[in-house]
């Protein structure tokens, strides 16, 4: 008994020892390689550039007052569509004590010189009844109290203009009220009744009572990479996104690229501009954040296969092509030449035809 124990004993112990060996030897031996297998097929392959930016209205103007004072009143918000010479608001003006004054003592001495130029125009006319002055004279004293009170009438008019912004004459060309310049919509008024407002001059730029845009035309205004901006010409598509408006894509042509280097832009970046052609049914709002992209070549139709698939080899470009049905796993290396890529897919030119099967990446099997 003891004896076929021991037996038994031995042979486990070499059958441990020979599946150790054969799994050792097993784990030592290379694994066959496995690689995709790519289909050469015709496909479109284009070049494109992301260029972000903005919705901008073409003609955006800040509306200001003629005349500095105190807003009375607005009579539009935000949002509104006007029209050229809609009323927006109006200004109280807050008259110079030094002019009124100036004002008030010219209608004064003018109220003087009228009631003395009347005395004497209704002497001279008693005179004239009575044919002892000429008529020279008397036509003479018309003219003076005609001119006395225009006089009289425009120092009138000036108080006016001083206290109130507007004389009697000009009702119609307040320079009080203010006005929009085009036709559009109010994008914003930054002022509130009884905020004080001055007029433009040499000195300031002025007040602005609103800001009035043409939202029909619009424009999408982005910075492109000096690397990329020679790749550009007018009249090329844009392809616009924007972030605020889902599932929408606009188009828009390009009419400007900047011949100078935008100021404030992070490396040498160039501005560029381009018409939207169109926006029906689709609400958009100055200074909305889109991206344009921009085909900067295209190919259609053309052989191509993944860039994975090619590889370069001394300068040149190859591929492993499949030879023999049955084993997927031989493959011929041959030059190709390559054209335009898309970052994906590579045009190839020749060395291949379509239907012809080439080498891919290595299939990782998991243990």
């Amino acid at each position: 008994m003891k004896k076929t124990f021991k037996i038994l004993g031995i042979v486990l112990v070499v059958a441990l020892f020979v599946g150790t060996f054969v799994f050792l030897y097993q784990k030592s031996r290379p694994k066959a390689q496995r690689f995709e297998v790519i289909e050469v097929k015709r496909a479109d392959i284009r070049r494109s550039t992301i260029v972000t930016g903005t919705i901008e209205p073409r003609v955006e103007v800040d509306v200001k007052p003629q005349i500095s004072g105190i807003v009375a009143e607005i009579f539009k918000e935000a949002g509104q569509t006007v029209q050229k010479g809609e009323l927006i608001a109006r200004i109280k003006v807050v008259p110079d004590m030094a002019q009124l004054n100036s004002a008030e003592n010219r209608v004064k001495l003018a109220q003087l010189s009228s009631q003395q130029t009347l005395r004497d125009f209704e002497r001279t006319k008693t005179l004239y009844d009575q044919k002892l002055v000429s008529a020279e004279e008397f036509e003479k004293a018309q003219l003076a109290l005609r001119q006395q009170r225009e006089e009289l009438a425009n120092a009138k008019d000036a108080l006016k203009i001083v206290k109130e912004g507007v004389s009697n004459s000009m009702a119609g060309n307040s320079t009080t009220l203010v006005r929009s310049t085009i036709d559009g919509t109010i994008l914003d008024i930054p002022v509130k009744v009884g905020n004080s407002v001055t007029m433009s001059n040499t000195f300031n730029d002025g007040t602005t009572i609103a800001t009035v845009a043409n939202m029909n035309d619009l424009l999408f205004k982005g910075n492109i990479d000096e690397t990329e901006v020679a790749k550009l010409r007018n009249g090329m598509e844009l392809g616009i996104t924007v972030g605020a408006v889902t599932d929408v894509r606009l188009t828009a042509r390009l009419e400007f690229i900047a011949p100078k280097v935008s100021n404030g832009t992070t490396g040498n970046q160039f501005e560029i501009k381009g018409a939207l052609l169109q926006s029906k049914g689709v609400t958009l709002r100055a200074g909305y954040s889109a991206n344009a992209e921009i085909i900067l070549d295209a190919r259609s139709q053309v052989l191509a296969l993944p860039e994975s698939a090619v590889k370069f080899e001394g300068g040149k470009a190859v591929v492993y092509v499949q030879t023999g049905d049955k084993d997927a796993n031989t493959f011929e290396r041959r030059v190709v030449q390559t054209g335009l890529s898309d970052g994906v897919n590579i045009e190839i030119r020749s060395g291949l035809r379509i239907g012809e099967k080439v080498r891919g990446n290595e299939i990782n099997e998991q243990p």
